[in-house]
């Protein structure tokens, strides 16, 4: 159940990943192969259209989940674990090098700062050191600092379950696209004024590789003979420009109807996007920054480096650097956050098919996220950023590891079903050429071929991300199968033991049908076993003979996590069915009927709200939450239900805490309901007024109003008497109602939020 996005949003998702890399990736490229680096992002960033072409066609079939799922679906489990070991190298590196390059941008601005200081007298002599240079802070290491800061900051926001929203995303773009706008702009007119040239074509002999890009090769002799080679190797030293691709699979899911041209629009809007700000700002920057600071100086930080070195005012271009920090620092932030995320969904997805055992996927007791992933996935970026030190360039080299064989792999694997499953696709990667009637994919054929070439060139080249690449894939393999093994040995028993507590069935929809129960039920959300209280408040107030009442239990699947999965292949968890056993239990304690239901979700509120409307239920009692107060939960559940299809069903909000003191709120527009009692004593009055010859005209609805009139008279007049009276009146003619029936207290709406009346509670 998820809320659907338009292909705007969906391309900013992916740029908020794919567009962090042009802070960093020009520097990575250039001190590993020389000034002719640009020209080699440039063409990465062309060639990723090619590879985004693979992963369109991979979302417009039947196969659904991102690279694990495809692989799997091609090659079988072996291959489907040895793609996300390598998938998950690249998310735990993506965090650190994010991290640490929005350090580079604020230690090189701190840095820039105190060197213009230095220049006061008053502050000379505190700002220069014995030997006479500005004091400056250490780049790697107060880079690092910061890395593990931001990094313990989106720690946080994910285990308390960070609101995912594509307005952020949007929102970081626009900020991002008018620093684009202004840095080329501003970077044309500089170019032209001092006549710049462009960078040294992409040819071996304008190739000066370091000893470290050379990797195993640096002390053999073909190392001074590379010739094309070196050209691949060059490429190689810059597949890291296009990491992120794998976010258009994970965000697919959300696009809005129609699905597959909306992605195709989002790929190309992308495309444009990343190849004229990673691309063209690569060149730019080795046409603007001199030779002699540009590597030395700004490797790690070139935008900002660029900022200094255009024509103009000195303070307007300190400015447009801080600017250039400010969206660095909002963007590169926001990758490490997407780096957490896209990594517990990898891993949520890999735990849901049995291969990472139920421990990983308990809920956190107070805030209900997979904390355990977050906290496995955390501790590996950690590690990384104090063992490399804040060394952007040592990630940098590692990072390519993990990018060229994930993609290799979901190649690989599309080409494969290509052959496997003749079925009709609604897109297909270019270039398919048909002899009679076999069709071979020339298009899909070169992607893969450039993306194996190239993976096995970084083998022998990039020394530190073949060891460490190898050695973290080979670890998460082995946890892997270890883990499934121990899964698969589990799940037998509870097999056994579901057999004897639960009857397990699956719908593509939920109906009225599909539980065996009637229209206007009661729904109850429960998410944790030691806690719960909102359906014991829900049972005593239900008389189930008359009112059917279904327990809910959403799945979250969460940003950046899987797909549809297909029924057969979901598993009812341990802390599933741990929840819907005490569930029963508590049913059979008040001697009543509950019906059971789980529903994967993006969107806890919308999957309360869109289950509710498909079971016509006429109340919703939730527990209240640890983040949010009862009047907070009743506006978002507000706000989906105002985002609901017609037809839809008002209904009342219940929102239950540990005490049992429930506040409740009516969501969608109402009348207010009116008890017999009432309906009569209004008719009997019309009766007796209705005897003065001069009230001929008299309807029910004027003695209502009369009514309401003086009461608003006796308030303004007289408020303590008139709430005194009114409350005696209350507990006098208050009686015993059916969940989701509107009593008196419901009808004096103090406040209105979009889709509900906030009602006074009731205790």
């Amino acid at each position: 159940m998820l809320t659907f996005i338009s292909f705007w949003r969906a391309a900013a998702i992916v740029l908020n990943d794919l567009g962090s890399s042009a802070f960093y990736a020009g520097g990575i490229a250039e001190a590993a192969v020389g000034k002719a680096a640009p020209w080699f992002i440039l063409g990465v960033m062309l060639f990723a259209y090619s590879v985004r072409a693979v992963y369109v066609e991979s979302c417009s079939m039947f196969t659904r989940g991102g690279v694990y799922r495809i692989v799997k679906e091609a090659l079988g489990g072996t291959f489907a674990k040895l793609s996300v070991s390598a998938l998950m190298f690249d998310y735990v590196l993506t965090g650190p090098i994010s991290g640490v390059s929005a350090g580079q941008y604020i230690v090189g601005l701190l840095n820039g700062v105190v060197a213009q200081m230095a220049n006061s007298p008053r502050l000379h002599h505190a700002l220069v050191s014995a030997s006479g240079q500005p004091r400056q802070f250490d780049v790697n290491h107060t880079s690092a600092v910061i890395a593990l800061a931001i990094t313990a900051y989106f720690w946080w926001q994910n285990i308390k379950g960070i609101e995912e929203s594509s307005d952020k995303a949007l929102s970081i773009m626009k900020v991002t696209t008018v620093m684009v706008v202004i840095l080329l702009l501003w970077g044309g007119y500089t170019i032209l004024h001092i006549g710049a040239h462009l960078p040294p074509f992409p040819t071996p002999a304008n190739l000066h590789f370091s000893n470290e890009s050379l990797g195993f090769l640096k002390h053999t002799r073909f190392a001074h003979t590379l010739g094309v080679f070196g050209i691949l190797m060059a490429f190689g030293h810059s597949v890291l420009a296009m990491s992120g691709e794998e976010s258009l699979a994970q965000v697919n899911r959300e696009i809005q109807h129609p699905k597959l041209k909306n992605l195709k629009r989002a790929a190309f809007i992308i495309a444009v996007y990343s190849t004229v700000f990673t691309g063209l700002g690569s060149l730019m920057a080795v046409m603007i920054i001199p030779d002699s600071v540009r590597v030395s100086q700004y490797g790690d930080n070139l935008i900002a480096g660029m900022a200094m070195y255009m024509v103009g005012p000195l303070g307007l271009r300190i400015a447009f650097r801080v600017f250039v920090v400010i969206v660095g620092f909002l963007i590169l932030g926001g990758a490490v956050n997407t780096a957490i995320v896209g990594s517990t969904g990898v891993l949520m997805r890999v735990a849901e098919d049995g291969v990472l055992t139920d421990w990983f996927r308990k809920p956190h007791k107070r805030f209900g996220t997979s904390y355990r992933i977050v906290n496995l996935v955390t501790i590996l970026q950690l590690f990384v950023i104090l063992v490399t030190r804040g060394d952007v360039i040592l990630i940098g080299e590692a990072y390519a590891f993990g990018v060229i064989w994930s993609f290799t792999f979901n190649a690989l694997a599309m080409l494969l079903l290509r052959w496997k499953y003749k079925g009709e696709r609604g897109f297909k990667t270019p270039l398919n050429l048909r002899i009679g009637k076999q069709e071979i994919p020339l298009g899909l054929i070169s992607v893969f071929l450039v993306l194996l070439t190239t993976a096995i060139v970084n083998l022998f080249t990039k020394q530190v991300a073949t060891v460490s690449g190898i050695i973290f894939a080979v670890v998460f393999f082995i946890l892997f199968s270890l883990s499934e093994r121990d899964n698969k040995r589990r799940h037998k028993m509870t097999e056994r033991q579901m057999k004897e507590h639960f009857q397990l069935g699956h719908a593509e929809e939920v109906g009225c049908s599909d539980l065996a129960i009637r229209p206007g039920g009661v729904l109850v959300t429960m998410r944790d076993a030691a806690t719960p209280h909102a359906l014991k408040w829900a049972l005593a107030r239900t008389d189930t003979e008359e009112q059917d009442l279904v327990v809910l239990a959403a799945r979250m699947m969460g940003a950046g996590g899987p797909e549809y999965v297909d029924a057969s292949e979901q598993l009812f968890s341990e802390h599933e069915q741990m929840l819907f056993t005490k569930a029963v239990s508590v049913a059979e304690s008040f001697g009543k009927h509950i019906s059971l239901l789980v529903v994967p979700a993006g969107d806890i509120f919308a999957a309360i709200v869109r289950t509710a409307n498909s079971l016509d239920a006429a109340a919703v009692v939730s527990g209240l939450s640890t983040k949010l107060t009862a009047q907070e939960q009743a506006f978002y559940v507000g706000q989906a239900w105002e985002s609901l299809p017609e037809p839809k069903r008002q209904f009342t909000f219940y929102v239950v805490p540990p005490n049992g003191d429930a506040e409740s709120f009516h969501i969608g527009p109402h009348a207010p309901s009116i008890p017999a009692s009432d309906v009569q004593l209004v008719h009997r009055l019309w009766l007796n007024f209705r005897r003065d010859a001069n009230i001929e005209h008299l309807h029910h609805s004027d003695i209502v109003s009369y009514a309401l009139t003086r009461l608003a008279s006796d308030f303004a007049s007289d408020r303590v008497r008139t709430l005194e009276d009114l409350q005696q009146s209350i507990e006098s003619e208050s009686r015993r109602r059916g969940l989701g029936t509107l009593s008196r207290f419901h009808e004096d709406a103090d406040e209105e939020a979009p889709g509900y009346s906030l009602a006074e509670s009731r205790k």
